[in-house]
C-alpha cells in the first residue's frame, strides 16, 4: 500500500457475528428479481473503504477473485481508517466497510438514521505490533504499564526521553508514531493501553506505510500498527515483546492462537450493506468468495485466520440474511479466537 492509495480509490478488476443491538433481523439473502433499469443490479462494481489494517486482506482476495471469477468485478478499494470508512458506509456510499474494531454506538445510530442494515463478519485476527527502530539496542520488550506511561495524556510534552520510561534505558529522545484518530487501530490501542484518548503530540497517519517509514528512519522512534505491516517490513523494523502481566510475549500467529499475546490481539471485520448484497449480484458473489478464500488468503498477508468452522458459520448466516452486531457498540478487549466462535454461535 502506498500513500497514493490514501488519497484516492484503487481500482482492482468467519464467522458471522450477527444480531442487532436491540434485536436480530433475518431474511434469506437470495437477491431480488433482475430489473433492467436498476443501476445497482447492473453494475459489476463493489465499493469498499475503511481500515488500513484490513486493507491487505481485502486487496489480496480481490485480486484472487478476479483471477478465478467467470465474471470479474471492479473492486474500488480505498482506506480512510475504520472511523472514516463507517462514515461513508452508514451514509450508504459504500457496499463494504473494512474495520479493525466493532462498530460503535454512534456508528450504529448513524446507520440506523439512514436505514442501513449490515452484516458483521469477522474475517481474521491480528496481533497489534509495537515496533522500534532497528538501531534500538536497549529495548527488546515493554510492559503495558510502560506503554501507558508513554502514551497517556499526562505524558504529553513530559515523557520525551527513553530514560524516563524504564531505569537503565538511555538518554535518547523518544519519538512516537501511530495511527490517526479515524483509525480503529488507534481506538483499540487507546482503549486497552490507556483507557482513554492518548496524548496528541505524536506523528499520526492513516497510512501504515508512512508509519513504517517514520519509525525506520528515526533512531528513537516507537510506533504501533497491524502485524502484517511489521511482517512485510521486518528487515527495517524491530518488534517488541509485550508484557501484559505474565511476562514478555512476542507478536506471533502462534501466540495469538494460544491467547497469550494480550491485550493486543483483536479480531478484524468486514461490514456488508444488506441492501447491496440483496440487489447487487457482484457484491453477493464477492462476499461469498471472500469467506471461502479467507482461510488461505489471511495468513499470506501476515494475519491469523479464524477456524474453518467459523468461516462456515459465517457463510451459512450470510445466506440466511441475519444482520446487526453482537457487540452493542462497546469495545471488546482481550477477545480470543474461541470467544469469537462462541459469540458467533449466539445467532438467533
Amino acid at each position: 500500500m502506498t500513500a497514493q492509495h490514501h488519497w484516492g480509490w484503487l481500482a482492482l478488476g468467519l464467522s458471522l457475528l450477527v444480531a442487532s443491538c436491540s434485536s436480530t433481523t433475518s431474511g434469506a439473502l437470495e437477491g431480488t428479481s433482475p430489473q433492467p433499469d436498476d443501476p445497482v443490479q447492473q453494475r459489476r462494481t463493489v465499493l469498499i473503504d475503511g481500515s488500513s489494517t484490513v486493507f491487505p486482506i481485502t486487496e489480496a482476495i480481490s485480486k484472487a477473485y478476479n483471477t478465478e471469477a467467470s465474471k470479474p468485478v471492479e473492486v474500488a478499494l480505498g482506506f480512510s481508517g475504520t472511523g472514516g470508512g463507517f462514515e461513508k458506509f452508514c451514509a450508504g456510499q459504500t457496499d463494504i466497510s473494512n474495520a479493525s474494531r466493532p462498530i460503535t454506538t454512534a456508528e450504529i445510530a448513524a446507520c440506523d438514521a439512514k436505514n442501513v442494515r449490515y452484516f458483521e463478519l469477522p474475517v481474521a485476527f491480528d496481533a497489534l505490533t509495537v515496533v522500534v527502530n532497528p538501531q534500538n539496542t536497549w529495548a527488546n520488550d515493554i510492559t503495558v504499564a510502560e506503554l501507558k506511561k508513554m502514551w497517556q495524556p499526562t505524558a504529553q510534552s513530559q515523557i520525551t526521553n527513553w530514560s524516563q520510561v524504564r531505569p537503565g534505558w538511555p538518554d535518547q529522545p523518544l519519538t512516537l508514531f501511530g495511527p490517526g484518530l479515524a483509525s480503529g487501530t488507534y481506538d483499540y490501542f487507546a482503549d486497552v493501553i490507556v483507557g482513554e484518548n492518548t496524548r496528541s503530540d505524536f506523528v499520526a497517519s492513516e497510512d501504515d506505510d508512512l508509519l513504517v517509514q517514520g519509525v525506520a528512519q528515526t533512531a528513537g522512534a516507537l510506533g504501533y500498527f497491524g502485524l502484517a505491516y511489521f511482517e512485510e517490513n521486518s528487515g527495517i523494523l524491530k518488534a517488541l515483546a509485550v508484557d501484559g502481566g505474565s511476562g514478555p510475549v512476542a507478536p506471533t500467529p502462534e501466540n495469538v492462537a494460544r491467547a497469550t499475546y494480550q491485550p493486543l490481539s483483536r479480531p478484524l471485520f468486514i461490514y456488508v450493506n444488506y441492501t447491496s448484497a440483496q440487489r447487487n449480484p457482484a457484491v453477493r458473489e464477492f462476499v461469498e468468495y471472500y469467506l471461502k478464500a479467507a482461510p488461505e488468503a489471511v495468513p499470506t498477508v501476515g494475519y491469523i485466520p479464524l477456524t474453518e468452522e467459523a468461516y462456515n458459520i459465517a457463510l451459512v448466516n450470510f445466506h440466511g440474511g441475519e444482520v446487526g452486531t453482537v457487540f452493542e457498540g462497546q469495545p471488546q478487549p482481550n477477545l480470543t479466537l474461541s470467544e469469537v466462535l462462541r459469540k458467533t454461535k449466539r445467532v438467533n
